[in-house]
C-alpha cells in the first residue's frame, strides 16, 4: 500500500475519533479501510477476466459459471442471501441471474432502509457486431468492464465485515446480470425488488473503475439528492482523488434503472478507453492501485450513507438538468472595471512606493491628477509597501479616499480620489444552488483581491469559515465582520478539500 494511503486512513480515523468519541471505533474503521488492497483486487480480476469464463456473456455457459463463483464469494464472506427463496440468485427470463446478499443494519428502526452497492458481472462473450468494437469472434474478457467493479464490490463487502458492528442501515450488495443486454438485470430487480425499493436510500453503480488516469474519477448522480457533492468531497479526504462531477444521466449503465424509479444514485467510473468492448480489455492494463483508491472511496461513501441519521430524498429537478446547466452555474461573471485606473512598477534599490507607468484616460486616477512617473507613497493612509498590498487596499477602500504621491521633482502631494464602484474587502461573488446546501459557488474572484491572492478560483466551493460550516451566503456575510484579521476558508475544488488563508485589509 502507498504511504499516502496509510496517512490518509490514519487521519480519517482520528477525525472519527473526535467526532464519535471512541478509539475502538477509529481503530475498526482504520482496519476496514486498509483491508481494501490492490493484490486482492488483482486476484479477483484475474479470475473473472480469465478465458475460462469466455467473456461472461449473460445467459452463456461462461456467464453462469462466473455467477456460481461470485455466489460462492458472497457465501464465504458471510453475506445473508437476498435473492429469491432464501438463495443468492434472482433468476429471470429463464437464463439470467442477479446475485444478491445483504448485511443487516444494527439500528432497530434504520435497518429497514438500505444502501445498495451494485455492479454488473456480465460482459459480451465473444463479441458481435452489435456489442463489440472489434474484432469479433475472440473472447472479450472485460477486465475493466466490469471485472474491476465486481472486484471493488467484493472488497467493500470485506471492509464492512471487518467493522466490529454493522452500520445502522442495511447494505444490499447486488451483482447484475444482463447489463450488456439493455440493463436487463437491474431493470428486472427494480421491477421485482427483493427488498422494498422505496426503502433504498441510495443505489451505487460501480462500473469500470480499473483505468484511473491522473487520479481522476468521474462521479454521476450527485444531483439526484441534495448535499451529495459535499458528502462525497468530505469522504474523499481519505483518498484525495480528483473528482469530475458529471450532470448528464444516460441509460448506459445500471444506475439508470434506479433513476427511472426515483431512487437517488451515485455512479463511480474511471472513464472509457481504446480497449472498451474489445478483446484487448485484459488485466495487464488495469491500474490496480488506482482501483484500490476508488474502492476505498466507495466504501467510505456507502458507510457514511448507511450511518447518517437522515438522508436526502430523490430530487426530481435532476430530470431537467444537463451539462449545460453546470456550465451556467459555474460561469464566471464579467470582470469589474478598475477602481483606480493605473499601472505601476517597482524599481530596485528604491524605498517603499510604486512608480506609475500608465494612467487610464478618464479614470479616477486621471481625474485625481495622477501622472505617469509619479511615485505612489501612501494610499488611504497606509504606506505602499508592495504591489499585492496596494491592490488589496485599492479594492477594499471606501469610494472617497486620499493618496500621497511624490512627483518627478521630489515634491510630495496629498490628492483626494473618488474610486469607481463599491469596496471589495474579499473580492468574491458567489451563487447558491438548492442541490448543494451549505455551499457558496464562486462566480467571481477579482484579480488582486485578498481572495485572489489566497488562491481562490471561479467554481471553487466554500464550505466553512474558521472551521464553522455555513448554511448560506447570508450567514457567511454575518460572520465576516467578526473576523477582522486573516481567517481560514475550507474550500472544495474538483472534490478535493483545501484550507486557504485569506488576509484582507483592515475594515475601515
Amino acid at each position: 500500500m502507498r504511504k499516502t494511503s496509510v496517512h490518509a486512513a490514519t487521519g480519517l480515523a482520528l477525525l472519527l475519533l473526535v467526532r464519535l468519541g471512541g478509539a475502538a471505533l477509529a481503530i475498526e474503521l482504520n482496519a476496514a479501510f486498509n483491508s481494501i488492497n490492490s493484490p486482492d483486487i488483482e486476484a479477483y480480476i484475474d479470475v473473472l477476466a480469465d478465458d475460462t469464463f469466455e467473456g461472461r456473456e449473460a445467459g452463456s455457459r461462461g456467464g453462469r459459471a462466473a455467477g456460481v463463483y461470485l455466489a460462492e464469494q458472497f457465501q464465504q464472506r458471510g453475506l445473508k442471501p437476498a435473492g429469491d427463496r432464501g438463495a443468492y440468485f434472482q433468476e429471470f427470463d429463464g437464463v439470467y441471474r442477479n446475485i444478491l446478499g445483504v448485511i443487516d443494519g444494527s439500528d432497530p428502526s434504520l435497518r429497514r432502509q438500505f444502501v445498495l452497492v451494485g455492479a454488473h458481472y456480465d460482459h459480451v462473450g465473444y463479441g458481435t457486431r452489435k456489442n463489440s468494437l472489434g474484432p469479433i469472434g475472440y473472447i472479450h474478457n472485460g477486465a475493466d468492464d466490469n471485472a474491476s467493479g465486481v472486484a471493488g464490490l467484493l472488497e467493500v463487502v470485506e471492509a464492512f465485515k471487518a467493522l466490529g458492528e454493522p452500520p445502522k442501515r442495511s447494505v444490499l450488495f447486488a451483482l447484475w446480470d444482463g447489463e450488456e443486454k439493455a440493463l436487463l438485470g437491474s431493470k428486472h430487480w427494480t421491477n421485482h425488488p427483493t427488498v422494498p425499493i422505496g426503502n433504498v436510500v441510495c443505489a451505487f453503480n460501480v462500473d469500470m473503475i480499473g483505468r484511473m488516469r491522473d487520479r481522476r474519477v468521474e462521479i454521476y448522480g450527485t444531483r439526484t439528492a441534495r448535499g451529495l457533492r459535499q458528502l462525497i468531497s468530505r469522504q474523499n479526504q481519505a483518498t484525495d482523488l480528483v473528482l469530475d462531477f458529471k450532470w448528464d444521466i444516460k441509460a448506459n449503465s445500471d444506475h439508470h434503472s434506479f433513476y427511472t424509479k426515483a431512487v437517488p444514485f451515485l455512479m463511480i467510473h474511471t472513464g472509457l478507453h481504446k480497449d472498451f468492448h474489445r478483446p484487448t480489455d485484459d488485466p495487464d492494463k488495469i491500474n490496480f492501485e488506482g482501483t484500490e483508491q476508488v474502492t476505498k472511496l466507495l466504501f467510505l461513501l456507502a458507510l457514511e450513507l448507511a450511518n447518517r441519521p437522515e438522508v436526502s430524498v430523490f430530487r426530481d429537478r435532476c430530470r431537467h438538468e444537463a451539462a449545460a446547466n453546470l456550465t451556467q452555474l459555474e460561469r464566471a461573471l464579467p470582470a469589474r472595471p478598475p477602481r483606480l485606473g493605473v499601472w505601476w512598477e517597482s524599481r530596485s534599490g528604491e524605498r517603499s512606493g510604486l512608480y506609475l507607468s500608465r494612467v487610464l484616460p478618464d479614470s479616477p486616477a486621471e481625474r485625481a491628477g495622477l501622472r505617469v512617473g509619479d511615485r505612489l507613497v501612501r494610499f488611504g493612509g497606509r504606506l505602499v509597501e508592495d504591489e499585492d498590498s496596494l491592490r488589496k487596499d485599492v479594492l477594499a477602500a471606501q469610494p472617497s479616499t486620499t493618496m500621497v504621491v511624490e512627483r518627478a521633482d521630489g515634491e510630495s502631494s496629498e490628492l483626494p480620489v473618488e474610486l469607481a464602484g463599491e469596496p471589495l474587502r474579499l473580492g468574491i461573488s458567489w451563487r447558491e444552488d438548492e442541490a448543494e446546501p451549505g455551499t457558496l459557488i464562486l462566480s467571481q474572484v477579482v484579480s488582486g483581491s485578498a481572495a485572489h491572492l489566497a488562491g481562490l478560483r471561479v467554481a471553487d466551493r466554500i464550505y466553512a469559515i474558521e472551521g464553522r460550516e455555513i448554511r448560506d451566503g447570508s450567514e457567511f456575510l454575518r460572520l465576516l465582520p467578526e473576523l477582522p484579521g486573516a481567517f481560514e476558508l475550507e474550500i472544495e475544488r474538483r472534490g478535493q478539500l483545501k484550507t486557504v488563508t485569506v488576509d484582507p485589509p483592515p475594515a475601515e
